[in-house]
């Protein structure tokens, strides 16, 4: 966005999302389970992540945020209206993806929500600690530019909405098609504060592209610590080291 550059219903109705609150009107990269329908045409290994080849440039993703360095944004919040409904689950090949509806409003710019997907453990670090899942919704807008909000998932109480997810990645995996995953209430996979850092970077597998808008949460959401164990009977090591952060400033929004 140039402001860098120069500095998430029923089915019939929109899940709501404010930066204030929320309201619902082998490979060590392949699934260790069953295989889902295959969804992506890269193919690597996060146990060679050396040989990856960057298009272009060095202005990547995944970072380690330093909160000390942190720079206030002038930016706006973020806006969610995501449809309550997973259009299809597949393994890419380097993790469990969600195909989603909807669109977000995210620092004065209009997006399409594409896609959810998971890395255990979390690829961005917040001052040298890991997570132990980290989500990304994928967003585009008109002009081909992507958005990305990562949130992280740490242990706490039982998750419905991301138990759905795994519930169907595992009907999938045994044969199940054409699945989708119905009142799948994406309010329970962002906070109900959508604060966030902020920084331009890169896609955090190949091809890594970069002009990425990375927005990452402050504020993380709950999961159990049994499904932390599920989603790692698929992946458990399906996330980049942390990059170089190449002088860019991080912001935050709150």
């Amino acid at each position: 966005m140039n402001k860098l550059i120069s500095g998430m219903l029923g089915l019939g109705a929109f899940a709501l999302l404010s930066l204030t609150g929320c309201s619902t009107t082998g490979n060590e990269n392949v699934s260790k389970l069953a295989a889902l329908p295959k969804a992506d045409s890269h193919h690597f290994s996060y146990a060679n992540q050396k040989e990856w080849q960057i298009v272009s440039g060095n202005l990547q993703s995944p970072i380690d945020i330093l909160t000390q360095n942190v720079v206030p944004y002038q930016g706006a919040g973020i806006q969610c209206n995501y449809e309550n409904i997973g259009r299809s689950v597949v393994n890419n090949g380097h993790s469990i993806q969600v195909e989603l509806q909807g669109s977000a409003e995210i620092d004065d710019r209009t997006y399409e929500l594409k896609q959810v997907h998971f890395h255990a453990q979390s690829e961005h670090t917040i001052n040298g600690q890991h997570f132990p899942v980290e989500g990304h919704f994928v967003h585009t807008a008109q002009d081909g530019s992507t958005a990305v909000i990562g949130v992280m998932l740490i242990e706490g109480k039982m998750n419905h909405s991301f138990q759905q997810i795994l519930d169907a990645a595992k009907e999938t995996a045994e044969g199940a098609t054409d699945l989708t995953v119905k009142q799948l209430d994406l309010s329970l996979l962002l906070p109900s504060k959508l604060s966030y850092y902020h920084y331009l970077g890169s896609l955090t597998t190949p091809p890594l592209t970069e002009h990425v808008e990375w927005y990452v949460l402050t504020d993380p959401v709950e999961i159990s610590q049994e499904q932390i164990h599920e989603f790692s009977q698929y992946y458990s090591d399906n996330n980049r080291d942390t990059q170089s952060l190449q002088g860019r400033n991080v912001f935050i929004y709150e």
